[in-house]
């Protein structure tokens, strides 16, 4: 057993060479501890505030841009509403001038009919006023050629004259019986 011992013994030697090589020795613990707390103390003095206060800072300006980007942002979306109701109101006013348009245009046609209509009568009516006035001239004519005929007609079958106004008379008289009669040679009511 005795070499067992001694293997033992060697190993537990490495063992604690192996701890001395993580752990360093007491005195340098010491004075490591004491140079932690004083870069320690001196960081939290003058390094650690000014973090704090830089990562404030940056957190407040994060927040502020985060602000600015949602006020932008609602801007935006009144901005866009406000485009929609503009091209709303653009397409209502383009409706109403499309519709006014139409009832101009229907309205200038309805006056052009009714103008070419009343335009239509007065020519008919001047139509019929110059054939009126047309059939009175020749009827006036035909009265006229008749009598004539008529008295050089008697002047001869009588062999003898009557006086002018006499055979007028008779003329006339003979022309209004005849403008009485229908054309199928009855006389109207």
């Amino acid at each position: 057993m005795a070499p067992d011992a001694n293997h033992i013994t060697l190993a537990q030697e490495q063992a604690r060479e192996g701890i001395d090589l993580i752990l360093p020795a007491i005195p340098e613990l010491i004075w490591g501890a004491i140079c932690f707390a004083v870069v320690f103390v001196v960081l939290s003095k003058l390094a650690f505030p000014r973090l704090r206060e830089g990562v404030e800072n940056r957190q407040r300006k994060i927040q502020s841009d985060l602000e600015d980007a949602e006020k932008t942002k609602q801007d935006a979306e009144k901005m866009r509403e406000d485009y929609k109701s503009q091209l709303g109101d653009a397409r209502s006013e383009a409706n109403r001038i499309i519709e006014d348009a139409r009832s101009q245009a229907e309205d200038v046609r309805k006056d052009l009919i009714a103008k070419a209509e009343k335009d239509a009568e007065g020519i008919v009516t001047r139509a019929q006023e110059q054939i009126q006035a047309e059939r009175n001239r020749t009827v006036q004519e035909l009265r006229t050629t008749i009598a004539d005929m008529s008295i050089d007609l008697a002047g001869k079958v009588v062999g003898r004259s009557i006086d002018g106004e006499t055979q007028r008379d008779l003329v006339d008289a003979y022309i209004e019986e005849v403008s009485g009669m229908s054309g199928n040679g009855r006389r109207t009511a």
